[in-house]
């Protein structure tokens, strides 16, 4: 069984890799000519160069796949031109389901987030049935993958489709490569660079327990179902106590009111847009942690037999990664 993994040299595609390699299918990935490939060494797998932007690359790596894994996303938090997001999380699914569907794939497993889902204003667990809207998401990233998600709900509407969403939620874990702007927290913990933090909560799983609930959606999956593949429910406080325990310290932080961020954030951007570089925090990124983002899994465990670890074991794996591979230095 041939299966086409779509940011594999990633955090969560390649989880999703090795995941497949482990049960048996013959792997191939599209990565593109720049992508940092580290997380492709020493692997049997079949890589072909390309571009979702590229309508030949992706003819030639959907050609002769049984199944279609699209992990790859432009996961930021702040880009300079917020089109080309679009043209990767967007358009580029959208080509990509297309070119799968005439290639003859016979399951696509397509990775939303959580972030197209809905949140309860009173804190508690949300679930594939919460209401949201595009009106509802803060930033770019969440309203590309809003719209990249109800694209693919229309092409299998139109088309009938065989495909499976999976939401997942914040991965945390080894093979954090670049780092996501989770790993990001994980590492600034680590550096020291966390002094202060604000109250939001957010939903932890190991990066590989999501990753084996893409096979199971493959192997269990209803076609036009999504699927929450979560964990833990934390505060980021709790999650940063623990990374200090697992790193042996205690840090003492201040809890900032996020009214006093949001003009930070205002001047990172403005510094951003002159210096092209990221800024640690966004305008979005503070309004989002104003919302508790706590979900469940239930779905998932009931449909598909999804289970996960304690949160504590997802940090754990990610801080010996980040020290191991020179990170913390």
């Amino acid at each position: 069984m041939k299966s086409l993994v779509t940011g594999a040299s990633g955090f969560l595609g390649s989880a999703v890799m090795h995941c497949l390699l482990a049960a048996g299918h013959e792997v191939r990935v599209l990565v593109r000519q720049n992508s940092n490939r580290h997380n492709l060494d020493n692997l049997p797998i079949e890589i072909i160069e390309g571009d979702l932007r590229d309508p030949d690359s992706l003819k030639r790596a959907v050609s002769g796949c049984d199944n279609l894994f699209h992990v790859a996303a432009d996961y930021r938090l702040w880009v300079p031109d917020p089109e080309t997001m679009d043209d990767i999380n967007v358009r580029g699914t959208k080509a990509l389901v297309l070119e799968a569907a005439e290639a003859g794939v016979s399951r696509i497993i397509y990775t939303s987030s959580v972030a197209t889902l809905g949140l309860n204003k009173d804190g508690t667990s949300a679930n594939e049935n919460t209401p949201s809207s595009i009106e509802t998401m803060s930033g770019h990233y969440k309203r590309s993958k809003f719209i990249a998600e109800q694209t693919v709900l229309q092409l299998i509407n139109e088309y009938k489709l065989p495909i499976v969403i999976v939401n997942p939620s914040t991965p945390i874990g080894p093979r954090d490569v670049r780092p996501t702007p989770t790993g990001r927290i994980v590492l600034d913990t680590l550096l020291g660079k966390m002094p202060a933090y604000v109250n939001t909560g957010l939903n932890v799983a190991h990066v590989d327990d999501i990753a084996y609930g893409h096979l199971l959606a493959l192997e269990q999956g209803r076609f036009g179902e999504r699927y929450i593949l979560g964990g833990d429910n934390m505060t980021l406080l709790q999650i940063l106590q623990m990374i200090d325990e697992i790193n042996g310290k205690h840090v003492n932080r201040i809890n900032l009111p996020l009214k006093l961020m949001l003009p930070v954030a205002w001047a990172m951007e403005k510094i951003a847009a002159i210096s092209n570089n990221e800024p640690r925090a966004t305008v979005d990124s503070i309004r989002m942690a104003s919302k508790i983002m706590f979900f469940s899994s239930e779905k998932a465990r009931q449909e598909l037999g999804y289970q996960y670890r304690p949160a504590a074991e997802a940090i754990h794996d990610a801080v010996k990664w980040f020290k191991k591979n020179s990170y913390c230095n």
